[in-house]
């Protein structure tokens, strides 16, 4: 048996026990979020390998932005875990239930999913965060982490797995695999015997090898490719705003933004004060030739290529194309899009509602910033990803969406 395998067999005994834990889930983490706080110069002493391992690899400032821990990120770790523990417990909730004719009884209700498999990339962070949600939904969790990363997610794993021996839990109800080979990715999306579903959570490239490779069942997690159409109507002064803040607040996360549409009656006085306000964090454009003629001729305003406009670029870099009427916009956000979060900014009723309506994507907005697609302010609490499939869940993924459902039946003796 290898230490995969092992580490799948001790998962299935946590999450067994974790089936009748009840509050002592809310006891382990706060004593998690507890211990974060008490060894945070520990997390972060390790974190700063990971941060200088990645600088000599040349990691993009944006990356390094995903990977660096402080005492500030730490306490949010903390903080985060506390929020979960608050959360209503979903486990044994009822969704509906029923009394047939004959007299049985039936109730739908909450059960975990069981053992959780999670691969991801340079976010120490998501190791807390998933820990978090997965045990407060009664999953075990094996986690995998990136490379990236290994240094930070070792130290914060031994302080959550400590913690639950403290409070009497399984500390396996928390795995880490330290292996950050390709081979141990590979063989935790195989691992159908123990796993129940395998969640990955990352670039575009970790996802489609995760949905293409494995041999469990996968939660899609998506590609941010997010949209912001600034309609003729819109207020001037608003777009510049969400637009700003879409891009700039923290351009390395998945909800950021990274294409902007102008419609054409109103490109002329919108795309020189968007490209005068996004100048402030020094953001490169690359555009379309209509909007070329209206703000093109300065270094960091380039032709944008086809390939630009399917980009998550997770970086200062924004494509932007000139756009006829709304239906172009549609059409432009159903061909390029991943499906993550879209925005429109208007004035017109009409298309707001026709943008809501006709949009697929996992969050669609009007008149606000795309980066509020996110579990914890969505009222979630913190977020295992953001789900852009269709099946199970969509959107945010927060404790509801980390479990599943069984029929209860109460007979009193009746047979078919």
């Amino acid at each position: 048996m290898t230490i995969i395998e092992q580490m799948g067999k001790n998962a299935k005994v946590a999450a067994a026990q974790l089936l009748t834990a009840g509050a002592a889930k809310n006891t382990a983490l706060n004593a998690i979020a507890n211990a974060l706080e008490d060894n945070a110069q520990a997390i972060i002493d390790a974190n700063a390998l990971d941060i200088a391992a990645g600088q000599t690899a040349g990691l993009t400032q944006s990356l390094i932005d995903r990977l660096t821990l402080n005492t500030e990120r730490v306490k949010a770790m903390a903080n985060g875990m506390r929020e979960v523990a608050a959360l209503p417990d979903p486990v044994g909730t009822t969704i509906s239930g029923s009394v047939l004719q004959n007299g049985l009884q039936i109730t739908k209700v909450r059960v975990p999913l069981g053992v959780i498999g999670i691969i991801y990339e340079a976010r120490p962070n998501v190791t807390a965060d998933a820990a978090a949600l997965c045990l407060k939904a009664g999953n075990a969790v094996i986690l995998r982490g990136g490379k990236e990363a290994i240094n930070s997610n070792k130290a914060i794993a031994v302080v959550m797995r400590n913690a639950l021996q403290t409070v009497g839990l399984n500390p396996d109800c928390i795995q880490l695999i330290e292996d950050t080979s390709r081979q141990s990715s590979t063989e935790l999306m195989g691992l159908s015997e123990y796993l129940d579903v395998l969640i990955p959570r990352g670039g575009a490239g970790l996802i489609n090898a995760v949905v293409q490779n494995a041999k469990v069942p996968v939660i899609e997690t998506g590609v941010g490719n997010c949209h912001a159409f600034v309609d003729a109507s819109a207020d001037l002064q608003m777009a510049v705003d969400i637009i700003f803040n879409a891009k700039t607040s923290r351009p390395s996360v998945c909800n950021a933004l990274e294409t902007m549409l102008v419609h054409k009656n109103i490109a002329p006085q919108a795309l020189p004060q968007i490209y005068k306000k996004l100048k402030d964090k020094a953001v490169e454009l690359r555009v379309c030739p209509r909007a070329f003629e209206i703000i093109g001729g300065e270094q960091d305003v380039k032709l944008a290529t086809d390939e630009d406009f399917y980009t998550e670029f997770l970086d200062y870099i924004l494509a932007v194309r000139v756009v006829d009427d709304l239906d172009q916009a549609i059409e432009h956000i159903a061909k390029y899009s991943s499906g993550h979060s879209e925005v429109i900014i208007t004035q017109d009723y009409k298309n707001a509602e026709q943008f809501l309506q006709r949009v697929d994507s996992a969050a669609v907005y009007v008149n606000a910033s795309t980066r509020f697609t996110d579990g914890g302010e969505f009222g979630m609490g913190a977020e295992i990803g953001i789900s852009t499939q269709k099946l199970h869940a969509r959107g945010p993924m927060g404790l509801e969406q980390l479990t599943s459902m069984k029929f209860v039946v109460r007979g009193n003796g009746q047979v078919r």
